[in-house]
């Protein structure tokens, strides 16, 4: 059973996750602004004005009482602080800031006797008071309550709504950023499945999004292909086996009237042209389904595929050292295969050369011949399926006209390269390239050269 789908978007868990987030790192910080930073701040501060009301109260009481209005005159400009001697009639009040709670015990430790704070309206404003001993009496401090306006836990309050709401935001804009490629790979996949030809996605944005994107495009582009080869081949197979049937229908319409032994051979070429064309169909359709990669020995590969051959005209160079790959056998194989015998049919008779070449990251297989080439227009035109440029090769060109279609079909679905090119000196140069993995490469041919034994020469049958 498959998991349930959730009902939920990937953007909308993409934004709910991301504010999570932003809220309790928010929360984190303002903890620690408050318990490291406020709070400290706050405590030295509520001590001070603790300390000042204090010292104000026995002050008062030691200065003769001439002065006593000079000094409440200076402290009530200076320090915004009042004295008095009869305490205001209001109650203490069971909550209040958490300053005020600060400055109550600063009062307490200094005093030695808990001092609650009492409220009273003067002049149509709030006040706070505090009874401190002033020599043998006590005597009211008071401070109005503008004088500590400031509102530590509103402010983080509002700011902790205000972080939330930009949080949720920015996780919204953010997982809309993330998940719209998403969407829009979404979109194409789908009408790549209905056999449409998608709209290409932007490689753009983050890599892994950029890479996904030129991955998705590189696929989509070679399923249309694909499906071009496909609709292509059965047009031209459908095509090639109408005219031998037509000679087949026609022989044996003649067969009752002249039985020649030369009639029947033209059925048995038809019959061999039509199996060849249809050899060569299930041939790229078996190669293509085979998946499994192992490692090859290039240079023992090479050299069996030349004793195959046996031509005089083959000449080899290849690396003295052992060149050991990681790739599908037989699609290498039939590769090689395809490109040796198109270099020796069209080669003019001519010796044609067959190259292994190492680079740092990519390894190089060469076929090399002197025949008449191909025009540079039509250089890419020659891996269609059924395609046959008999103008700029020889007149009996044979085939059924899909070995550099089984070629650039092998290639691609490995991930290989295959180009065509006009030598300089004359000839056509086919060149397959192989990404490697050059510390990798590295260690498969050491320890293929450590645990190299004697081997068996190369078959002579024909067989690879």
């Amino acid at each position: 059973m498959t998991p349930a789908a959730s009902n939920y978007s990937l953007a909308r868990q993409t934004a709910w996750l991301l504010a999570t987030l932003f809220i309790v790192f928010e929360c984190l910080a303002a903890s620690a602004v408050v318990l490291f930073l406020m709070a400290p701040m706050a405590q030295r501060a509520a001590d001070d004005l603790a300390g000042l009301m204090l010292l104000s109260a026995q002050t008062w009481r030691e200065l003769p009482p001439e002065t006593r209005a000079d000094f409440e005159i200076e402290l009530a400009s200076q320090h915004t602080l009042s004295l008095s001697e009869h305490a205001p009639g209001e109650v203490h009040h069971e909550w209040h800031g958490v300053y005020l709670y600060y400055l109550e015990h600063a009062l307490a430790q200094k005093t030695g006797e808990m001092r609650h704070l009492l409220h009273s309206q003067r002049d149509g404003e709030d006040w706070l008071w505090a009874k401190l001993p002033s020599g043998n009496t006590s005597l009211a401090v008071g401070f109005p309550a503008r004088r500590i306006a400031t509102q530590p836990l509103r402010a983080m309050l509002l700011s902790l709504i205000a972080g939330l709401a930009l949080a949720i935001l920015a996780a919204l804009w953010f997982a809309r950023k993330i998940t719209q490629p998403l969407a829009q790979l979404e979109t194409a996949a789908a009408q790549l499945g209905q056999g449409e030809t998608p709209t290409q996605l932007p490689e753009s944005g983050p890599r892994e999004l950029a890479q996904l994107a030129q991955r998705f495009n590189q696929m989509a582009r070679q399923v249309q292909e694909l499906l071009a080869a496909r609709t292509t081949m059965l047009a031209g197979i459908s095509h090639d086996l109408r005219t031998p049937l037509a000679r087949i229908r026609l022989a044996l319409a003649l067969l009752d009237k002249q039985a020649k032994p030369a009639l029947v051979q033209r059925i048995e070429a038809d019959i061999d042209e039509m199996d060849r064309l249809i050899s060569d169909v299930l041939t790229l359709s078996r190669d293509l389904s085979e998946h499994a990669c192992e490692t090859v020995d290039l240079k023992v590969l090479v050299q069996q595929l030349a004793t195959s051959v046996s031509s005089k005209r083959l000449q080899l160079s290849i690396p003295e050292q052992t060149v050991i790959v990681q790739a599908r056998r037989l699609a290498l194989q039939r590769i090689i295969s395809n490109l040796l015998e198109n270099a020796l049919r069209y080669g003019a008779e001519q010796p044609v050369q067959l190259r292994i070449e190492t680079h740092p990251h990519a390894l190089l297989i060469g076929l090399l011949d002197h025949g008449p080439g191909i025009p540079d227009a039509l250089l890419d035109d020659v891996f269609l399926p059924f395609h046959r440029v008999d103008a700029s090769r020889s007149p009996q060109t044979g085939g059924s006209g899909l070995g550099l279609a089984i070629v650039r079909q092998l290639a691609n679905a490995n991930g290989w390269q295959v180009a065509l090119s006009n030598r300089n000196d004359g000839g056509l140069a086919a060149w397959l390239s192989l990404p490697i993995d050059q510390e990798a490469s590295d260690n498969r041919q050491k320890q293929a050269t450590q645990s190299a034994k004697p081997t068996r020469a190369p078959a002579t049958d024909g067989t690879y």
